[in-house]
């Protein structure tokens, strides 16, 4: 199809969705008017739900969308909407769960079939051009389903009127237990069932393909500390040592893909989405905390680079993603002949093949990917070599070979801005400043916020948006948006002492506690209250590739209700986690945010206030240890602002306070004298 062509799509600012717009599909984006065709026309919809850097949505899109026969098919039987996923996360959750619910199972690409009133009535997800074993062609799919919407529309419509009420009944647990702390045996329950699926040898959990799992990580680095067992920090440790060595890790350039195709973290599916090395960075600074493994540091440094360097926009903000493929090859920009490393590193070529397992035949598909078989301790004491001139030689490989593939044909960069996802990098870089000290870090938080600030806020229904590209902000923020910000404005105010981070999240909490609380209290919706093209308002509570926003928001409500004394905020996230109790039990790798809640409500939460006119120093002193879950705040001047430093006086020696329920101790000014009331937390319950 020529470039020249142009459907509905070339209007819009989503990389994926202009990815289509010279399909000769007569894509239109979703609203209003499609909507409306659809109803005038008495016309089913197909929704085709993807995202930039998804490999089988460009399998697809070449296969089916570009062809003009099949386009002519889908334009002469129905209207066909494109989504962006990461655009419109409520309508994905939406048709999701309901392919998955028709069929057991989902991902991406998603199509969906909807009745003019938008309720689905069947769905899938790709669909080959040609029939293959177990799966129609995608014509034959359009076929049978534009026949059965003419000759069967009376039961389509009951059936999909009886899904969307199934659905709408599936958004909260049917029971709540009393207490949101857990018993010792509760807590040893989950970390048993978490084990259960740990892979001992290579780290993570489950079989390939393998994703980091960070939640799961964090509560076994805080399991570790609460309870003392070694095999907790073991298993940590081991999943992050095999992801920062194994082919996930970009060796060369930082960050991380998004999963690996393996069990051995070798093959990644070769996508990097911000996201996930958001969550990484943070999981990392923890790990790093707890045990100072210098390789944890590096980790965490490399990552930080690559956002800079790769994901970075000049205003301020990160983008989304970047593609698994370039040159239309999945991973081609990321692998290695071995003569070609050899034409560029020369003598030094044959220790940087040993140490990345670099073979002549390749380690995949002919190529190689760069991993770290050996840890490089272990390697230099093999070759008898010091450890830093090994670790420096391959620094200087490392930064050649570098320099050789930034001449390659880059994979696309995803360059919108998402409002949620760049909170989730404030509150990595405030972690990474905690563990490190790095005040670029600190610099680099406090510039992203500055700039959502000021470039994704709005009025009324927009008190933020969700997406920002080439200066324009764009649709409604939905839960996660706000309740990432929220935690981010709360990892801010802790490194930089600064109180204006508090109140507003306290006005931001509040905002969303109106207009996604809901009536009836509890769990929070996903979409805010008068969002109007939605057939169904959702509540999502359970961990994805993100975090879970209810999960998220319950930990903001603890954490904002003891530092504004709110009791209705502290009560709400008890609840909530109460309800979320025996799900969290049962399944703790689909709901790790939930069981760090409930880790936090079951042991003492200590509240630490550091004052003096320059406390700087202890603070970033106090900051690098890691202490589970603890409320903290600093200040240089006197104030009555928050209640946890009332009547706080203010010296020139740095004075620390250990209070809970704000009732405090008699300050110290030595760290040494405080840390270890705070490392041997008590339960509060057995």
């Amino acid at each position: 199809m020529s470039e020249s062509f142009s459907n509905r799509l070339s209007g819009e600012s989503s990389p994926y969705l202009l990815q289509h717009a010279h399909n000769p599909v007569d894509w239109y984006p979703w609203g209003e008017e499609a909507l409306a065709r659809a109803r005038r026309e008495d016309k089913p919809i197909l929704l085709s739900i993807g995202y930039s850097a998804c490999h089988w949505c460009h399998v697809m899109e070449k296969e089916s969308f570009e062809d003009p026969r099949t386009a002519a098919l889908m334009n002469e039987k129905f209207v066909n909407i494109k989504i962006d996923r990461e655009e419109r996360p409520d309508l994905d959750h939406i048709y999701m769960d309901a392919v998955q619910a028709m069929t057991g199972s989902g991902g991406w690409p998603l199509h969906v079939f909807l009745t003019p009133e938008r309720r689905p009535f069947y769905g899938g997800t790709y669909f080959p051009n040609r029939r293959a074993v177990n799966r129609p062609s995608w014509q034959e799919v359009l076929r049978s389903v534009a026949e059965a919407f003419q000759s069967k529309r009376e039961q389509i419509d009951s059936q999909s009127n009886q899904l969307l009420e199934y659905l709408g009944r599936t958004g909260s647990p049917a029971t709540e237990d009393a207490s949101a702390a857990l018993s010792q045996s509760e807590h040893d329950q989950i970390f048993d069932q978490l084990m259960s699926a740990a892979d001992r040898r290579e780290g993570g959990f489950g079989q390939a393909p393998k994703f980091p799992q960070t939640f799961s990580i964090q509560f076994l680095v805080r399991y570790y500390r609460y309870t003392g067992n070694p095999d907790a920090l073991d298993q940590a440790c081991l999943s992050l040592d095999k992801m920062i060595g194994g082919g996930i890790h970009d060796q060369l350039g930082g960050g991380f893909a998004r999963y690996s195709t393996d069990a051995e973290w070798l093959v990644p599916h070769f996508e990097k989405m911000l996201y996930d090395n958001a969550l990484l960075i943070t999981a990392l600074s923890e790990a790093f905390q707890l045990t100072r493994k210098e390789s944890y540091r590096e980790a965490i440094d490399r990552t930080i680079s690559f956002l800079e360097r790769e994901m970075l926009d000049p205003g301020g903000g990160f983008y989304s993603a970047l593609d698994a493929d370039s040159e239309g090859v999945e991973g081609k920009y990321y692998v290695w002949h071995e003569a070609e490393i050899r034409e560029v590193l020369g003598v030094d070529a044959e220790l940087f093949c040993s140490f990345y397992g670099v073979r002549r035949g390749g380690n995949w598909e002919g190529m190689n990917i760069l991993n770290v078989p050996i840890p490089l301790e272990a390697f230099a004491q093999g070759l008898a070599m010091d450890p830093d001139l090994l670790s420096r030689s391959l620094s200087l490989s490392r930064a050649r070979l570098l320099e050789r593939r930034e001449i390659r044909i880059r994979p696309m960069t995803d360059d919108k801005i998402l409002v949620g996802w760049n909170a989730l990098v404030v509150a990595a870089l405030s972690k990474a400043y905690a563990a490190t000290g790095n005040q670029r870090y600190r610099q680099l938080a406090i510039d992203n916020m500055d700039f959502l600030w000021s470039k994704c806020r709005g009025t009324g229904m927009n008190y933020f948006f969700h997406a920002y590209k080439r200066g324009k902000a764009k649709i409604p923020a939905f839960l996660d948006d706000y309740a990432f910000i929220l935690s981010a404005l709360i990892q801010l105010q802790e490194i930089t002492g600064e109180s204006r981070y508090l109140s507003n999240a306290h006005e931001i909490c509040a905002w969303v506690m109106e207009n996604f609380g809901g009536a009836e209290g509890g769990f929070f919706y996903y979409t805010h209250r008068d969002q109007p093209d939605l057939v169904l308002r959702k509540k999502e509570l359970y961990d994805g590739a993100l975090p879970s926003g209810n999960a998220m928001m319950s930990i903001n409500l603890l954490y904002l209700g003891i530092i504004f004394d709110e009791s209705a905020w502290k009560e709400r996230a008890q609840k909530n986690a109460a309800a979320m109790k025996e799900l969290t039990i049962k399944y703790p790798g689909s709901f790790g945010l939930w069981a760090t809640l409930l880790q936090a409500q079951s042991y003492t939460i200590p509240e630490i206030v550091i004052t003096g006119t320059e406390p700087q120093t202890i603070c970033q002193d106090f900051l690098s240890n890691f202490i589970p879950f603890r409320i903290f705040q600093s200040a240089t001047q006197t104030t009555n602002e928050f209640p946890l430093l009332r009547n706080k006086p203010i010296s020139e020696t740095p004075q620390i306070f250990l209070c809970q329920d704000y009732s405090c101790q008699t300050p110290v000014t030595e760290l040494d004298k405080l840390i270890p009331q705070l490392t041997g937390v008590q339960k509060n319950n057995d």
